[in-house]
């Protein structure tokens, strides 16, 4: 009996984890390729065992796909423009398609081998843009502006809380991407709306991870605490959670298994978090070692990571993530022990949003546009002056800054200075210079 059932979930996650199923996703939701009629056999999705799986992604580039009009997928003449366009060439794309289907292609080259991806139709340009909303979600830039903001305007506390969640749920999920090794979806026949991670690993979807641990504990930290009803914020989280885990289907990086498997492996991980989090906030606050134990935890994390793959962009969001955790907690330490951390009283509690007004509004905008610009600047400055310091540090060659960021030498240090300072920046500076503009 128990090894029937154990064939059975095998043979249901097999199924769920075939390429079919996220390209006819694609096709109801108005997605094409346009792959030529006679395809060349498609890459199987499996690993060379000879060969790690981001060099050999990186060799394949686009998997080498022609486009309809008989130019490459990689060749230079084929136009580039990226978003929308209005013309397309007749015979170009799929058979049947339309001259007025608008014709797309990914926003974002890849970060790792610089592929720009294979042009597709888009035949429901709703979906097209909600769906890309959604897998933003999940990116670099959308949280560089949504704990700022929260942290700033709104909670400082639950700002600080879901900083940590974010950072430990990134690197766990990273980490069992490199060590778990499965590919993306196979191209043919999944049209790669997002090509900026194809290089990484697939499984699990840390974009389903981190789309649902933040708007969980987003929820579970603030109900209670704040005052609105509790079917809205169940129906803000799962909606936000779906949007993002469904997102990742739509745009070919992740096949449904790995979509579902992120949704409980967050849940697992917050499960175990969200009893632990005031412990660990309050351990940061107040204990004399905590800068240290900060420091060796989140940079010994880090080199664990490191060691379980050659150079992908998922190595660099994992210590980008727990940089920014790193200078969060030490500028949590920093505030609370100047007295610069005022978090409500318990009597206080729950919280009501105060009602909106003009000066609220443009209070509320100067201190995110003015805090943001900030940890911009800082970003971009401490980007141009690390790189070529630690190339030259450790003799590498700064022609090529790509190149040298592939080495753990270079891509470790680098990530954990310039985000652990953006996080101390947001937590810590920034809330300073509001005092100093009366804008706190």
């Amino acid at each position: 009996m128990a090894n029937d059932l154990v064939k059975s979930f095998v043979q249901m996650c097999s199924y769920l984890q075939e390429p079919c199923h996220v390209a006819r996703f694609q096709r109801i939701c108005g997605v094409k390729g346009t792959f030529p009629d006679k395809a060349t056999k498609p890459d199987s999705g499996q690993l060379d065992p000879d060969l790690p799986g981001v060099r050999r992604r990186a060799q394949q580039g686009g998997h080498g796909v022609s486009l309809g009009n008989g130019a490459a997928a990689g060749d230079a003449s084929v136009s580039r423009v990226n978003g929308m366009q209005g013309d397309v060439t007749a015979g170009a794309g799929p058979e049947g398609a339309d001259a007025d289907t608008p014709r797309a292609k990914p926003l974002r080259r890849n970060s790792l081998t610089g592929d720009v991806g294979q042009e597709f139709l888009i035949h429901n340009k709703f979906l097209f843009y909600l769906f890309t909303f959604g897998t933003e979600l999940g990116n670099e830039m959308f949280f560089i502006v949504f704990f700022p903001f929260l942290y700033w305007n709104i909670d400082a506390l639950v700002s600080r809380r879901l900083i940590i969640v974010w950072a430990w749920n990134l690197f766990v999920g990273q980490s069992t991407k490199d060590m778990v090794r499965w590919s993306r979806p196979a191209s043919p026949p999944v049209v790669k709306v997002e090509v900026f991670y194809n290089s990484e690993y697939s499984m699990p979807s840390t974009h389903a991870m981190t789309g649902t641990a933040i708007p969980g504990c987003l929820f579970m930290l603030s109900y209670g605490r704040w005052q609105y009803p509790f079917l809205f914020g169940l129906c803000v989280a799962l909606s936000w959670s779906i949007l993002v885990c469904v997102s990742r289907v739509y745009m070919g990086m992740h096949s449904v298994l790995e979509v579902i498997t992120g949704f409980l492996y967050s849940l697992l991980i917050l499960a175990f978090f969200y009893e632990v989090l005031d412990k660990i906030d309050s351990f940061y606050m107040m204990n004399h070692y905590a800068p240290l134990v900060i420091i060796i935890s989140h940079v010994s994390l880090g080199l664990v990571a490191f060691s379980l793959d050659s150079w992908s962009t998922s190595r660099g969001d994992t210590a980008q993530a727990l940089g920014t955790g790193a200078g969060a907690a030490l500028a949590t330490h920093v505030n609370y022990q100047l007295g610069l951390l005022v978090d409500p009283p318990l009597t206080s509690l729950p919280l009501t949003l105060p009602s909106v007004s003009t000066s609220l509004v443009v209070f509320s905008l100067l201190r995110f546009l003015i805090g943001v610009a900030v940890l911009l600047v800082t970003r971009m400055v401490m980007k141009a002056l690390t790189i070529p310091f630690l190339c030259r540090l450790f003799g590498l060659p700064t022609d090529d800054l790509r190149q040298a960021r592939q080495h753990m030498k270079v891509e470790l240090p680098y990530r954990y200075i310039v985000y652990s300072v953006v996080g101390f920046s947001c937590v810590c500076v920034v809330p300073l210079l509001f005092r100093i503009l009366n804008l706190a």
